[in-house]
C-alpha cells in the first residue's frame, strides 16, 4: 500500500510530524512531499493522502488553499486526511488540542470547501534561535500574550507524539 504525505512547514515541524507518521506506518510505503513544490498528485498512484499545513500569525499558507481549490474532486473521493500544527495545541487541559477546540480548525472548515474526514491537531515547536529578527520579536509577543515561552534563547518543541502517534493509527484505518 502507498501513502502520500504532503506538507506545508514554516520552520520545520509539520515535516517532522510527517516523517514521525511515516515511520508509525510500517505498513505503507510513504511518498513524503512539500506541497509548496507539488506541481500534480498522481491519485491514483495512493491508497490515501495526509495533508499536514502549520499555522503563522494566525492562518494558513494560502498555497494549502490553492491546492485544495484545484484538487477538490479528488480529495472528496479519495481517503484524504488532514492535520493542523499551532503553538495554540500546546494548551491541551483546554482542548485546544482538537478538532472541536481549535479556532484554526473552525475557520479551515469555513473556508475550505474541502471536508476532511479525520483532522487532527498537535502543538508545534518554538525556535526561537532559528527565527528572523522580525519573526523572534513577533512570536516572543504573541507568546508573552498566551502565557508561552518568551526566552528567545530556547527552542522548545510542545508536540505530542504519543497523540500523533493515535492519529497515525486512525490514519491507518480509514
Amino acid at each position: 500500500m502507498k501513502a502520500l504525505l504532503l506538507y506545508s512547514s514554516r520552520e520545520g515541524q509539520t515535516k517532522k510530524i510527517l516523517e514521525f507518521i511515516d515511520k508509525e506506518l510500517s505498513d505503507y510505503q510513504c511518498d513524503l512531499v512539500d506541497l509548496h513544490q507539488i506541481t500534480a498528485v498522481d491519485w491514483d498512484s495512493y491508497d490515501k493522502v495526509l495533508i499536514g499545513a502549520s499555522i503563522r500569525y494566525g492562518h494558513l499558507n494560502k498555497l494549502l488553499y490553492k491546492f485544495i481549490s484545484a484538487n477538490l474532486s479528488q480529495l472528496q473521493s479519495n481517503k484524504v486526511a488532514f492535520f493542523c500544527v499551532n503553538l495554540t495545541a500546546r494548551k491541551e487541559d483546554q482542548g485546544k488540542d482538537t478538532p472541536e477546540g481549535s479556532a484554526y480548525i473552525k475557520t479551515f472548515l469555513k473556508k475550505s470547501p474541502w471536508q476532511p474526514p479525520l483532522i487532527g491537531v498537535f502543538a508545534g515547536a518554538l525556535y526561537y534561535p532559528r527565527y528572523k529578527w522580525f519573526d523572534r520579536v513577533m512570536i516572543r509577543f504573541i507568546m508573552s500574550m498566551t502565557g508561552g515561552e518568551t526566552d528567545t534563547t530556547k527552542e522548545v518543541e510542545y508536540t505530542n507524539w504519543e497523540k500523533v502517534s493515535l492519529f497515525a493509527k486512525k490514519f491507518a484505518q480509514m
